[in-house]
């Protein structure tokens, strides 16, 4: 294999930064990073500058390699604003697209983890990640998601279903809006009491039709919010109150104890019975 076959690990990371050494050994790969950037934009006031500060280093972590765990240590510049008129006189510069401001973990790394999140669980997603030598605990899985979950600005249709949800089951209960074609979440609220149901419905006047179950609380929200909106008793809901109409008929119509015969009871001789079935055999 020549050096054009070979991987170019240069490649896998921004063009400002330079590989100076890589380190390998039984606990893991370190890549040594330096920035090679000559001017940098200041996140105030948006001026160019090229006055060097000073450096920082930074250690993020990565995907791992082969199931070994990546560190990087990143060797940065701080820049001083040319900007006489900025209130920023220092900042440092940030490696945009590949790491976010004070994170740990690379963008890929952290949208690994969102992905893996999504489609298990925090604690599922910290014990996956430790077989691949990915150093990430379920709490800080749980800031993860919420830091990106307020970066979304999902879109709401004119149809939404409402219900209420589980902090923790029978004792802390918010109250949940997902839209009614996606079937996709669209807001977490605080309480089932339906006042922060009636704030959310105030700034979504365009809502038309919403689906939920048989609490007075949501239906008083949604009619003090929206009295136009058509409202909807959900499946699940439906198939209660039907199944409870049936039960309540029966309850009536149908005796509460039903006495069946029992035909294999034994027949005992000399009875009339026995003296009957004897003759209809003769």
């Amino acid at each position: 294999m020549n050096d054009k076959d070979a991987l170019l690990l240069s490649s896998f990371y921004p063009k400002e930064v330079i590989i100076n050494q890589v380190i390998e050994n039984n606990n893991g790969i370190t890549i040594l990073l330096k920035s090679i950037t000559h001017s940098h934009r200041c996140p105030k006031c948006g001026h160019t500058t090229k006055s060097y500060h000073s450096t920082y280093k930074r250690v993020i972590q990565d995907l791992s390699i082969l199931g070994k765990s990546v560190y990087l240590n990143v060797t940065a510049y701080r820049y001083y604003c040319e900007n006489t008129s900025c209130d920023q006189k220092v900042f440092t510069e940030e490696l945009s697209g590949f790491t976010g401001k004070y994170r740990r973990v690379t963008s890929r790394l952290e949208d690994f983890i969102i992905t893996l999140a999504l489609n298990t669980s925090c604690e599922g997603t910290a014990r996956i990640c430790k077989e691949m030598n990915i150093n990430v605990s379920g709490d800080t899985v749980i800031k993860i998601l919420l830091r990106n979950a307020q970066l979304i600005d999902p879109k709401c249709g004119d149809f939404i279903g409402v219900d209420d949800w589980a902090y923790r089951k029978g004792h802390t209960y918010g109250t949940i809006i997902c839209d009614g074609v996606s079937h996709k979440p669209i807001a977490l609220l605080d309480g089932r009491d339906g006042s922060a149901l009636k704030e959310w419905l105030k700034n979504n006047q365009h809502i038309k039709i919403i689906t939920r179950d048989r609490a007075s609380s949501y239906a008083k929200a949604i009619v003090e919010a929206l009295p136009q909106a058509m409202q909807i008793a959900d499946r699940f809901h439906l198939h209660q109150n039907l199944l409870k109409a049936i039960k309540d008929a029966l309850g009536r119509e149908v005796p509460t104890r039903i006495m069946i015969p029992d035909d294999s009871a034994p027949i005992l001789s000399g009875s009339p019975t026995a003296d009957e079935a004897a003759s209809k055999k003769k």
